[in-house]
């Protein structure tokens, strides 16, 4: 498939940048609908927006260039090449997190509240933003002779990013209808966090361009740290969470 959507002055507009676009508009807008739900006021979340999705896009960039850094290293003109592809979503993360954390504090908003709300649409976001993998033929696993195998490189492979797309839009519908039911401020970012965690793991063993940081896959390492995290900060909430209630 062409890698390219459509052009614009002679620029090339890449379905990559589209599709991430696309997923962080929807995202955004899930995060304003919850946010007006739970009595966020939505300026402020447009403000985080403004701030946060630059930042997760530059985090996403630096952290696949640091775990490249041999390629990057003798090609510095392309660390800013976002159209190229390569971009870490746990980067996106880390920075977006920080960025958002930083934020309340500085807007004087309940962090684990705001979490929730803007969380809620980031596994679809993510879910949309994968098929820019499949486009740019990245992202796959290796052999497979399973029937929804895809062909890359004449090679019968996993698409191991349809599984976190699947994985991530379950992740999404999950938390759309547990949002009301929830316990305590947190949760659904913690839930967000250790589910995809969980799945990425898996994922990430069948894939055959995993960034590495000696002989373990970076994503596994991550992932594991994110599951007993997640585990760790529901236990912790959850009895902060009766510990005020009985109060």
């Amino acid at each position: 498939m062409d890698r390219v959507a459509f052009s614009v002055f002679g620029i090339d507009v890449m379905w990559y940048g589209v599709l991430m676009a696309t997923g962080m508009i929807v995202g955004t807008l899930l995060a304003l609908k919850e946010a007006k739900r739970v009595g966020i006021k939505e300026d402020d979340v447009l403000d985080l927006a403004i701030i946060a999705i630059p930042i997760g896009l530059l985090s996403a960039r630096l952290y696949y260039v640091i775990f490249n850094w041999e390629y990057y290293s003798q090609n510095i003109s392309q660390i800013l090449n976002f159209r190229g592809g390569g971009m870490a979503i746990h980067g996106a993360l880390i920075g977006g997190i920080l960025t958002g954390y930083i934020f309340t504090k500085v807007k004087k908003i309940d962090f684990l509240k705001m979490a929730d709300a803007v969380m809620i649409g980031m596994p679809l976001a993510q879910a949309i933003g994968r098929w820019g993998n499949f486009i740019n033929g990245e992202a796959h696993g290796g052999p497979t002779n399973l029937p929804w195998g895809i062909m890359v490189d004449g090679l019968k492979v996993h698409p191991t990013f349809l599984y976190e797309s699947v994985w991530d839009f379950g992740i999404f519908i999950f938390l759309w209808l547990f949002r009301k039911k929830k316990q305590y401020e947190g949760q659904l970012i913690v839930f967000y966090i250790t589910l995809y965690s969980l799945g990425r793991f898996f994922i990430e063993g069948l894939r055959t361009d995993s960034l590495m940081i000696g002989p373990l896959r970076m994503a596994q390492v991550i992932s594991l740290v994110g599951v007993v995290g997640g585990i760790i900060a529901h236990i912790y909430l959850s009895k902060k969470n009766k510990q005020s209630t009985i109060e």
